[in-house]
């Protein structure tokens, strides 16, 4: 007789270890930095956070795919020079496209986050923890979508003039995509109006389908195995 398979790990469900408590912590402190450190100089610090979260990610995805550090590679020069224009060049047009250039970064962690924690044969933490942060990459992703739309049309994004900071928006990307809609901020112009109709939507198709499945499929492994 040969010898018997060493039993999975249910623990871990996964091959490669995946890191994704550490992600969301990281998205976290994105959040903080935003929410209490107002001010453009300090945009470069969420930026550079997103960015290793998306390294993290795209690791625990793919670990040793060459591809994956070539993208890495090509994603940090751009990234740099977005680091540098943040500082040294307070112009609309150059903080609208490194608004943009954010929305790509945390688009890529998107894809990166789902398709790990959808390939995860049992739900574990590590699992809960991926749709979390691909959650709260989410309201990122329409937060800078946001900022760049604020940065790029003539008119100002909220209505009755009211600025729009960094923090501000942050705080409406994720009010919207919660749907809790408190009506302090209220987007003035029809392609905020139709971006928020699209945060709100994708937030809460994302809780009612993957997190909702994955939450209770916690622990429970697969048919036949």
């Amino acid at each position: 007789m040969g010898e018997r398979a060493a039993p999975k790990d249910p623990g871990r469900g996964v091959a490669a270890p995946d890191r994704y408590g550490l992600v969301l912590a990281l998205l976290t402190v994105s959040f903080l930095l935003t929410a209490f450190l107002p001010g453009d100089r300090t945009r470069p610090l969420p930026l550079l956070l997103y960015l290793a979260a998306l390294t993290l990610a795209l690791r625990s995805a793919h670990p040793d795919r060459p591809g994956s550090r070539r993208l890495l590679w090509v994603l940090a020069v751009p990234s740099a020079v977005a680091v540098v224009l943040l500082v040294v060049a307070p112009i609309r047009v150059v903080h609208g496209l490194v608004s943009l250039w954010m929305a790509t970064i945390l688009a890529l962690a998107i894809v990166a986050v789902v398709r790990r924690v959808l390939a995860h044969p049992v739900v574990t933490l590590q699992t809960i923890f991926g749709a979390l942060s691909a959650y709260l990459l989410i309201g990122f992703f329409y937060a800078a979508l946001f900022a760049a739309l604020a940065q790029f049309q003539g008119t100002p994004l909220f209505a009755d003039g009211q600025p729009a900071s960094n923090n501000t928006i942050q705080y409406f990307s994720f009010i919207t995509m919660t749907t809790v809609g408190y009506g302090d901020f209220t987007a003035a112009s029809e392609p905020g109006r139709t971006l928020a109709v699209f945060d709100a939507l994708t937030g809460q198709i994302f809780l009612l389908t993957l997190v909702a499945r994955l939450v209770s499929t916690f622990g429970i492994a697969p048919r036949g195995q």
